[in-house]
C-alpha cells in the first residue's frame, strides 16, 4: 500500500459519525425532548381551560355522571336550574335532581341500557321532570349524550328550565279553550233560538198554507224540516265545542257522545266503553282528555281510513286509562312527514294533567291512543 492510500484510510477511520458521538439519525436530544414535553403540558392546559370556559359561560345546564349514576360535575348553570351549589351534590346520584316516577326508575334504566343497549333517551332530547333543592318541581328539556374513555364511560346531560315556555303555552291553551266555549255556547243560544224560530214559523205557515189547500204547503214543511236538522247540527256542534259538562255524568256522557256523532257524521263503526263509572272532577283536565280522543278520532278517520273506532275508558286502583283504538292504516308517519301539530297537541295535553300518551301500532293493524292518568283527577 502506498503511503497516500495509508494516509487516506487513517483519515477515514478518524471522521466523526453524523449528530454527534453516540447519537442516530432523527432521534431527538434530551434538550428536544424536554421544549417537546413542554409544549404538550401547555396545550393540555390551554385546552381545559377552554373547555373550563365554555362550561362556566354555558346557558344550558351540563351536569356529568359515571357509569353508576353517580354526579362527577355540575357547571354554573345547572346549578342555577336546581339551586344547588356543585359540591353539595358530586358524589351523589343524579336521583337527587328527579321527582317520581323518573327517580324510581333511573337506576333500572341506566342498568339496562349498560347491559343491553337499548336507550330511550340516550342522542334524543325529550320533556322530563326536575326537582330543585327547595322541592319545587319544574319542567325541562333534556338531552344525554355518553362520552367512551379507555376504561369507563362517562354520560353528560343537556338539561334547561322550559317553565317559561309552558306557562305561556298552557295560557295559549286555555285562552283557545274559553274562545271555542264561548263560541260553542253562542251557538248554543243565539243561533240555535234562531232557527227555532223559523222552524215555528215555517211549521206555522205549511198549517196555513195547507187549510187553503194550497201546494206551497208542502215546501214550507220541507223547509221546517231542513231548518230542525240544521238545528240538530248546530247543537252538535256547539256540544263539540263546549263538550264536557261538569253538572252531569261529564267527561262519559261527552265521549258517548262524541262516538254516537262520529259514527252517524262519517258513516262508520264508532263505539264507547266504559266498564265502570270514570269521575273526572276538574274540568279543565276532563277537556284535555276529551281534545285527546277527539284528535285521536279525527287522525284514525282522515290519515288513517278507519272504518271502525273504540273509545274506551278505565279506571284500576289508582289509575285511570282514555284509550282510542282503529282499524286504520296508521297515521303516526303521515302526521310526521306533514308536520301536523295533532300528535304534539296530544301529547302536550296530557302533559298538562300529568298524564302520558302512548301512540303505538294495534294488533299489527290500526293505531292504539293511551293516555294514562291519575282516577282522582
Amino acid at each position: 500500500m502506498t503511503d497516500h492510500a495509508k494516509h487516506s484510510r487513517a483519515g477515514s477511520l478518524k471522521r466523526p459519525k453524523a449528530g454527534g458521538r453516540g447519537s442516530s439519525p432523527g432521534r431527538p436530544t434530551g434538550g428536544e425532548m424536554a421544549v417537546r414535553r413542554t409544549l404538550a403540558e401547555a396545550a393540555l392546559r390551554d385546552s381545559e381551560e377552554r373547555l373550563r370556559a365554555i362550561l362556566e359561560t354555558a346557558v344550558e345546564g351540563i351536569i356529568t355522571i359515571d357509569e353508576r349514576g353517580i354526579i362527577e360535575s355540575l357547571n354554573p348553570a345547572a346549578e342555577t336550574i336546581f339551586g344547588y351549589q356543585a359540591r353539595e351534590v358530586v358524589g351523589q346520584n343524579v336521583k337527587a335532581l328527579m321527582p317520581t316516577p323518573y327517580r324510581d326508575e333511573h337506576d333500572a334504566y341506566l342498568a339496562n341500557y349498560l347491559r343491553t343497549g337499548r336507550a330511550r333517551i340516550i342522542g334524543i332530547g325529550r320533556e322530563v321532570l326536575g326537582l330543585r333543592k327547595d322541592g319545587t318541581v319544574f319542567p325541562m328539556g333534556l338531552s344525554v349524550s355518553e362520552v367512551r374513555l379507555a376504561h369507563r364511560r362517562l354520560f353528560t346531560g343537556f338539561v334547561h328550565d322550559i317553565s317559561d315556555r309552558k306557562r305561556l303555552e298552557k295560557e295559549v291553551l286555555q285562552i283557545s279553550d274559553l274562545e271555542q266555549r264561548r263560541i260553542g255556547q253562542d251557538l248554543h243560544d243565539g243561533l240555535c233560538q234562531q232557527l227555532a224560530g223559523i222552524e215555528l214559523m215555517s211549521e206555522v205557515l205549511e198549517q196555513k198554507l195547507g187549510r187553503k189547500s194550497k201546494p206551497e204547503a208542502a215546501q214550507a214543511g220541507k223547509i221546517a224540516r231542513g231548518v230542525r236538522a240544521a238545528i240538530g247540527d248546530t247543537r252538535r256542534l256547539a256540544r263539540g265545542l263546549s263538550p264536557v259538562d261538569v253538572e252531569s255524568s261529564g267527561l262519559m256522557s261527552a265521549l258517548q257522545e262524541l262516538a254516537s256523532n262520529t259514527g252517524k257524521l262519517f258513516h262508520i263503526d264508532c263505539v264507547f266503553e266504559c266498564p265502570r263509572p270514570v269521575l273526572v272532577r276538574d274540568h279543565a283536565a276532563a277537556t284535555h282528555l276529551y281534545r285527546i280522543a277527539q284528535e285521536a278520532i279525527n287522525n284514525a278517520i282522515r290519515h288513517g281510513k278507519s272504518r271502525r273506532i273504540t273509545l274506551r275508558l278505565t279506571v284500576r286502583s289508582d289509575e285511570a286509562s282514555l284509550t282510542v283504538t282503529d282499524d286504520g292504516c296508521g297515521f303516526v308517519a303521515k302526521q310526521e312527514k306533514t308536520g301536523g301539530m295533532g300528535l304534539r297537541i296530544m301529547k302536550y295535553r296530557a302533559g298538562m294533567i300529568g298524564a302520558t300518551l302512548e301512540i303505538r301500532r294495534a294488533n299489527g293493524k290500526g293505531m292504539r291512543v293511551a293516555c294514562l292518568f291519575k282516577s282522582d283527577l
